[in-house]
């Protein structure tokens, strides 16, 4: 009967006084205060060791946006009908009259100037023709006013027919009129 009413009497104490820290108290003089954190205990050997829980990233107040300035309106040139005309597909003849082909691209440097046009010359209806590539300097547009003139090339048609053919990826063979060449800038 004693033990029963020591079990009873040590329940009421540990509801009443807070918990089973006051009663350890009193068994162990050595226990830390209530209010301590609970003493560091050496995890057994063979246990797996606990991941800490990360601290939550730093947050960044939130940037103030600056008002955003209104971007300038793009400048605007306006050609005249028979100011401009467009030269892929465009007829090349001889200062003879000669056709030489049509422009089939447009070859530029990696400043974006045009240095070049492709020409594909010779054959007929496109078979056993080969691209050409002419020095822009070499072709003259004053005489086109419609879209069916053809641009004038400072070549003879033999000139032209020894030329090497152009292929994509590889170095690019130039062909002007004497003395109008330039070379092209390294990189």
């Amino acid at each position: 009967m004693f033990g029963k009413v020591s079990m009873i009497l040590l329940a009421f104490a540990l509801i009443a006084f807070g918990g089973p820290s006051r009663a350890a108290d009193e068994q162990n003089p050595t226990a830390s205060p209530p209010n301590a954190p609970p003493p560091a205990t050496n995890p057994p050997a063979t246990a797996a060791p606990t991941k800490q829980p990360s601290p939550p990233p730093a947050t960044k107040p939130p940037a103030t946006a600056a008002p955003a300035k209104p971007s300038p309106p793009p400048s605007v040139t306006i050609l005249g009908p028979k100011e401009a005309y467009g030269v892929l597909g465009r007829d090349v003849r001889s200062p003879k009259d000669e056709d030489m082909g049509h422009i089939v691209d447009v070859i530029a440097d990696r400043t974006g100037r045009v240095r070049a046009a492709v020409i594909d010359f010779g054959g007929f209806l496109g078979v056993g023709s080969r691209k050409i590539v002419v020095d822009w300097n070499a072709l003259h547009f004053g005489k086109i006013a419609n879209n069916g003139d053809a641009i004038i090339l400072d070549l003879t048609k033999e000139q032209v027919a020894k030329a090497p053919a152009y292929k994509e990826n590889e170095p690019i063979v130039v062909l002007g009129a004497a003395g109008s060449l330039q070379p092209l800038q390294g990189p």
